[in-house]
């Protein structure tokens, strides 16, 4: 079986999202860039993903054609090929629905950079994509402008994504935004949630631009 490590490690990330509640059922997918070439690891429409084997995971080629694996690529897959395109520093990209940040997806409200970690690790303010129907070209285009150099974006109505240099870093950014956005729904209960001081945000968007050459 082709690429079987990596698709092992995208079978285990969607037990790993299921298991923390950040996913469930149908919902969700995942993707590798497994060579700069132009070859990719994607999960399949119509699958349960906590059930998945690693066989199941697709290879695909730029234009989506199956290299290896049965079945369909993910309806998404137009948006995360669109990622790849657009940043050449990633190579794994998440989908999920985790509650939090699809709190803020049907609101349609940015998430700011109320944390630190929010800034380090994802890159700053975190902004919700312009709505367009799942699995479209304009959907694509949304998300790509709307994440710009970030680690994380919302989708409007729909759910979060999440990237990084591997699938470990893709997961650890789906991660900090949900904590942010946790954090920012639950204190906008008692008051307005105040954004970090211009002078300490600056210093850490620097400490993740470091990270992100390194």
């Amino acid at each position: 079986m082709l690429y079987e490590s990596e698709r092992k490690q995208i079978v285990e990330a969607f037990r790993f999202l299921e298991e923390r509640g950040l996913n469930y059922g149908y919902s969700g997918n995942i993707s590798m860039r497994v060579d700069k070439r132009g070859v990719f690891l994607i999960s399949p429409s119509g699958a349960k993903k906590s059930k998945m084997r690693p066989e199941d995971v697709l290879v695909v080629d730029w234009n989506l054609n199956v290299l290896d694996g049965q079945g369909r690529p993910s309806v998404e897959a137009v948006t995360h090929l669109a990622v790849y395109k657009a940043r050449p520093d990633v190579n794994a990209v998440v989908h999920a629905h985790s509650p939090y940040a699809s709190i803020l997806a049907v609101l349609r409200r940015n998430l700011p950079p109320i944390l630190e970690e929010t800034v380090i690790y994802l890159g700053g303010e975190i902004l919700v994509a312009r709505y367009a129907v799942t699995g479209t070209d304009e959907l694509a285009r949304n998300v790509v402008e709307a994440l710009g150099e970030r680690n994380a974006v919302i989708l409007s109505n729909h759910g979060a994504l999440a990237v990084g240099k591997n699938l470990e870093e893709a997961i650890d950014s789906l991660v900090y935004l949900e904590r942010a956005a946790r954090t920012y729904i639950l204190a906008s209960l008692l008051g307005e949630p105040t954004p970090l001081p211009r002078e300490a945000y600056e210093i850490e968007l620097e400490i993740f631009k470091r990270r992100k050459q390194a």
